[in-house]
């Protein structure tokens, strides 16, 4: 949280910025009778919610005024249309009708624009707001202000005089300007109650980035950083930033077995609620198919559980565990379990947190599984702080009581692990090591405990393996020395090998 000069969080009424995620980030929306920035480079989005700030107050009632000095009637029209929404109950006013600049009567020859058209512009304005007397105002944009002044003096003036005039009039006043990578409006930012600025990128691949930062709002507490959001039909979501110093609550961590006696006995009881667990091993080993059969142990004591799959399509991974006699299909047919797909090429890092806390309110979900972080990580190169993401919606998890599975893929078959873009073996509460290692002529598969903060655990590396209906656990392999070299020596101590006649 971050507070710009206070500790309490404002006074008056709020008016809605017609966002929802933007109301959270604001505490609640704009405090009324004031004059807000909205900041951003062309096509990252300020139009659209500037609309929707007007369309809000006119679903509350209140009048609402948008003072268009670059786009024409049609053009808002046709935003709004896109967005499915009606521009009822908001008054749209053009103080230079379209085309005005191409009549040689209205091109000035001797007189700066600052002298003459500034005037007519403010003065039309003016009146028209008088007129209406509306609650909420946009002026989009105030770039068209600064161009039309003769100097930074008469601008700074003109945007002092809107301030007071809207001020003494009751209304909320939003306006937009047109942020270029070398302009910052320092003085309209030193006038105005709050700033608010939008980013647009374009990564390498992918899908466009966009994210919002509020730079500043006087004497309100509200939620800094960066946060995420996309357009879409039907406007602007955004998604606001993790803050693991709210809403922490105190829960009793419960055990949750996986359903595999051996598997528990290995793991003290099983993992717990309120943790994180990572599942780590090479390709090919069933880290998958272990984390699917936590969710339907999980749903079938009747908690709900949230299946995030990133390198698999659905029907392939409810096909794998028929295969294995995991009966995820029938908790996902039951609703217990849902299973969803994610491209993350196309998903943001914010919007991807968002579905799962949402999920978490919505639902009352217990668990979470995310396979794998390969594929969430890896996609997007060019997020550097995925990690401090990452740990951020594992504490915020814990902090509901929810498990979190995640599966981590290590590059190595044998031998000496290799750690991966992924690791996020130090933020896991429990790592669940599976490793291949050669025996008899056969590739096998050995499952250990790491790690377990939240209780003792075997430690033991007991053989693992994937059959037909059946998902085995082995005993611990006493009779191996250096298994997770992945060539043991083996000294035969009688005891067979899963599998093995």
């Amino acid at each position: 949280m971050t507070d710009s000069s206070s500790n309490g969080n404002g006074s008056g009424s709020r008016a809605s910025s017609g966002v929802p995620g933007l109301d959270l980030i604001l505490s609640g929306g704009l405090v009324r009778d004031r004059l807000y920035l909205l900041e951003g480079v062309a096509g990252s989005g300020k139009t659209t919610i500037a609309m929707q700030f007007l369309i809000d107050g006119a679903r509350q009632g209140e009048r609402s005024l948008y003072v268009s000095l670059s786009e024409s009637r049609r053009e808002l029209e046709d935003v709004a249309a896109s967005h499915g929404w009606s521009l009822e109950g908001v008054e749209i006013h053009e103080p230079v009708p379209s085309g005005a600049a191409l009549d040689p009567d209205h091109q000035l020859t001797v007189f700066h624009p600052g002298e003459v058209e500034l005037g007519e512009v403010m003065r039309a304005v003016l009146q028209r707001v008088a007129a209406a007397e509306p609650a909420r105002v946009v002026i989009d944009s105030v770039s068209d202000l600064r161009l039309m002044s003769g100097s930074a003096f008469q601008y700074r003036r003109q945007v002092l005089a809107l301030k007071e005039f809207f001020s003494r009039r009751h209304s909320t006043l939003l306006v937009t300007d047109d942020r270029g990578p070398s302009h910052d409006d320092l003085d309209l930012r030193t006038v105005a109650h709050g700033v608010m600025r939008l980013e647009h990128d374009t990564p390498q691949y992918g899908g466009e980035r966009r994210r919002l930062n509020v730079l500043k709002y006087r004497g309100t507490m509200f939620r800094g950083g960066y946060h995420d959001f996309v357009i879409r039909r039907g406007g602007v979501h955004v998604f606001p930033r993790l803050d693991t110093s709210l809403g922490r609550h105190t829960t009793r961590m419960r055990p949750l077995p996986s359903g595999i006696a051996e598997l528990d006995a290995l793991l003290g009881g099983g993992i717990h609620s309120g943790t994180s667990t990572l599942i780590s091993g090479g390709p090919g080993l069933g880290k998958s198919s272990i984390a699917a059969q936590f969710a339907v142990a999980t749903a079938s004591r009747g908690g709900a559980v949230a299946f995030y799959a990133f390198d698999e399509t659905c029907n392939t991974l409810l096909a794998r565990c028929d295969g294995l006699g995991v009966p995820l299909r029938a908790e996902v047919e039951a609703g217990t379990v849902t299973v969803q797909e994610v491209d993350p090429a196309e998903l943001t890092p914010g919007e991807f947190t968002h579905t799962i806390r949402d999920a978490v309110r919505t639902r009352g979900v217990q668990m979470v599984v995310i396979d794998s972080l390969n594929g969430y990580l890896n996609a997007m190169p060019e997020e550097r702080f995925l990690t401090l993401h990452l740990h951020e919606l594992l504490v915020t998890l814990g902090q509901h009581g929810v498990a979190t599975v995640l599966v981590g893929v290590q590059h190595a078959a044998f031998g000496a692990s290799s750690i991966s873009p992924a690791d996020a073996s130090y933020l896991a509460d429990t790592v669940l090591m599976l490793r291949h290692f050669e025996a008899r002529g056969e590739v096998r598969q050995a499952i250990s405990v790491f790690k377990k903060r939240s209780g003792n655990h075997e430690r033991t590396i007991r053989e693992f393996r994937l059959e037909p209906g059946a998902i085995r656990v082995g005993e611990p392999l006493r009779g191996f020395r250096g298994v997770l070299t992945g060539v043991p020596d083996y000294a035969d101590d009688g005891r067979p090998l899963l599998g093995a006649t």
